[in-house]
């Protein structure tokens, strides 16, 4: 596996297909640029799955994260498109991309975008913790 950006996301076999769990991921160092200024945004990012038949390996995640880093995009728009990145890699039963973003202009603006397949219905288990 590459050391370099990129934005292909590999998966690999859910090991537990028939059971629903969630699968946390901290992402704490998210950058990219704002398209008005050319200045660096950080976000702490946080992914929430429950995985169908794939689950997504982390050094590709990272390496997918790590692309981001010189592209301008509004925090909305990143944030649905990588949320919709990873649903089309691995078809999650459900998805949340939570992008808390450090402070630009006085605010610390915090997008969250979710995913649930359709007639999908969260066990105890798979449910999310709250924002």
């Amino acid at each position: 596996m590459t050391t370099t950006p990129s934005r292909t996301l590999e998966t690999f076999d859910n090991p537990a297909p028939e059971r629903d769990f969630r699968i946390s991921i901290r992402l704490p160092e998210f950058t990219c640029l704002c398209p008005l200024t050319g200045q660096p945004d950080f976000a702490h990012m946080t992914l929430d799955y429950v995985p169908d038949r794939l689950c997504i390996e982390l050094k590709a995640l990272k390496l997918y994260i790590w692309s981001w880093r010189d592209e301008g995009a509004f925090h909305e728009a990143i944030t649905n498109r990588i949320l919709d990145d990873v649903v089309k890699a691995c078809q999650p039963r459900a998805a949340r991309l939570t992008a808390a973003f450090n402070v630009r202009g006085g605010t610390y603006p915090t997008i969250v975008a979710e995913h649930r397949a359709a007639g999908w219905t969260p066990t105890e288990a798979s449910q999310w913790p709250p924002c």
